[in-house]
């Protein structure tokens, strides 16, 4: 797709022997949905929340119902009754999918097995994001690599169109080889990154702080298999390996606990207050503490926090917020 090819002017150079890292390489802006700041902002807010409704999407989820392929000239295919959606990637192009509904807060899952292989030169997105120049955005992205090397996790943070929250992690498992769980879950006090139920970031409602937290713009869940060979792996240094197309990522097992905001209800669902309580004022427990200690020790391999060379002026005011 054209919309993917972009110039280095867009791109961000992350250290740590890492990548150049795209910032807008996956995104399609077609609208705007900006809920403008005020002096009312927060009686917009509570509005917004009382009129949303919530959706309840089943374990096993339907493609046809949840989701719209978006582009890969038959790329993209819905398989065994709606039960699972497959994206692939050949030199000509690759393909996407987008959500029918768009979110505000909630808990999403998604069953994903990686491309297998190699892998290098993909990059498998998946992601929340609204959409103009002040957008919000929720980021994970699979940074293929060479058989046997492990994958590179990329996650980040957007708000009001402000990034620069890169954190990259190893897997501890072999992605490729099963399907594995995948969420966010997104309420007013955090946005939790979590790989088969661990959590592996959390990103904090600050705004006491002056900083901005996603909380007025509802956001469409993408996901796109395309190819970056000139950053994904070691920095553009490994190339596709064409010969090894189509490359194929899977998904399945879609749920969705979540507000959809609609202008013609004007409060949720009946069953919304008991399910909306599992993840509204959810956070992470000292159980899942320890388990994300763990995997930020031994699995995390970049930190935008810890990068000072990146941000010579200093870092980011939320990097030294305990």
């Amino acid at each position: 797709m054209e919309g993917y090819k972009k110039d280095l002017s867009t791109y961000s150079f992350l250290t740590h022997n890492t990548i150049l890292l795209p910032l807008s390489s996956k995104r399609s802006y077609n609208s705007l949905l900006l809920l403008h700041q005020s002096p009312t902002a927060m009686k917009a807010f509570l509005i917004t929340i009382i009129t949303c409704s919530l959706l309840t999407i089943g374990s096993a989820g339907d493609f046809y119902k949840d989701f719209d392929i978006t582009w890969g000239d038959g790329r993209a295919k819905i398989l065994n009754n709606g039960q699972l959606l497959t994206l692939s990637l050949d030199k000509a192009s690759g393909s996407g999918f987008q959500s029918k509904n768009e979110y505000l807060f909630g808990k999403i899952d998604m069953q994903i097995k990686l491309v297998p292989g190699n892998s290098a030169g993909t990059v498998t997105a998946y992601y929340l994001t609204s959409q103009g120049p002040a957008h919000d955005e929720i980021d994970f992205e699979f940074l293929g690599n060479l058989s046997g090397d492990p994958y590179t996790l990329h996650t980040n943070v957007f708000t009001q169109g402000k990034g620069n929250r890169e954190m990259q992690f190893k897997l501890w498992f072999d992605p490729t080889k099963d399907f594995h769980t995948y969420s966010i879950l997104w309420n007013p006090r955090h946005v939790i990154f979590m790989v088969d139920g661990t959590p592996i970031r959390d990103f904090k409602n600050l705004e006491s702080r002056g900083i901005a937290f996603p909380k007025n713009q509802p956001m469409r869940i993408y996901s796109s298999l395309w190819n970056a060979e000139d950053w994904a792996t070691r920095g553009g240094l490994v190339k596709t390996d064409w010969s090894k197309a189509p490359f194929v990522a899977s998904y399945r097992n879609f749920k969705a606990d979540a507000c959809v905001p609609s202008s013609g209800t004007s409060k949720c669902a009946p069953n919304a207050t008991a399910n909306k309580s599992e993840w509204w004022n959810q956070e992470v427990d000292s159980a899942g503490q320890e388990r994300m200690k763990w995997v930020q020790k031994n699995y995390m391999i970049y930190n935008y926090c810890s990068d000072v060379k990146r941000f010579p002026q200093g870092l980011p005011p939320e990097c030294s917020i305990a």
